[in-house]
């Protein structure tokens, strides 16, 4: 395979009959099934034989897989797709997010942040995960329009526009404590 690109995870099993939980990171889950055999993490390779929306997400019936046993080997393997697999993107502003991988980050104003090492997703909405030049500690900045403006592949740039930057009040060492109290005892 070329480049790997993640497009979903299997969680666990649904029912008895082999159909799993599966979390696609497709703009369209019915593209998992569309998108031929996927492969896992450890080289498995498997197709998606159908996906429906259960509940808040979404259970996927995977060819070969015909019991509950199968179904639960699979937890939380990844699916990957080759990349040129993926169907191409005809809309100016519209990317997969694996295309921003190693752009560069800058500033409104030219100044160099790092480059793009992921988007990451913890649940709260997209990040992107900036590292500073020369390494060191990366920088996560809400990946929204008024955060990053411009995404230019062709051009091997992001820009970032970062909010202003604000620091954690200092822990009180006596929070919690009665502010009127003294060695003596509690304050009157």
């Amino acid at each position: 395979m070329g480049e790997r690109i993640l497009v979903g995870r299997i969680g666990a099993a649904h029912g008895v009959r082999g159909e799993v939980k599966v979390k696609p990171f497709t703009e369209d889950p019915a593209t998992l099934a569309r998108l031929g055999p996927l492969e896992t993490g450890d080289g498995r390779k498997l197709a998606i034989a159908g996906i429906r929306p259960q509940g808040d997400g979404f259970v996927a019936r995977i060819t070969g897989v015909a019991d509950r046993n199968a179904a639960e080997a699979l937890r939380n393997l990844d699916l990957f797709v080759d990349r040129a697999a993926l169907p191409a993107i005809e809309a100016e502003d519209e990317f997969y997010y694996a295309d921003l991988v190693g752009l560069a980050a800058v500033t409104v104003d030219g100044t160099a942040l790092g480059r793009v090492v992921a988007i990451q997703d913890f649940g709260a909405g997209d990040l992107v995960e900036i590292e500073p030049p020369g390494g060191g500690t990366t920088r996560f900045l809400p990946f929204t329009r008024a955060i990053v403006p411009v995404v230019d592949i062709a051009g091997g740039r992001i820009v970032v526009a970062p909010p202003e930057e604000s620091e954690a009040r200092p822990e009180d060492e006596d929070e919690g404590e009665d502010p009127g109290a003294t060695d003596e005892g509690p304050a009157p």
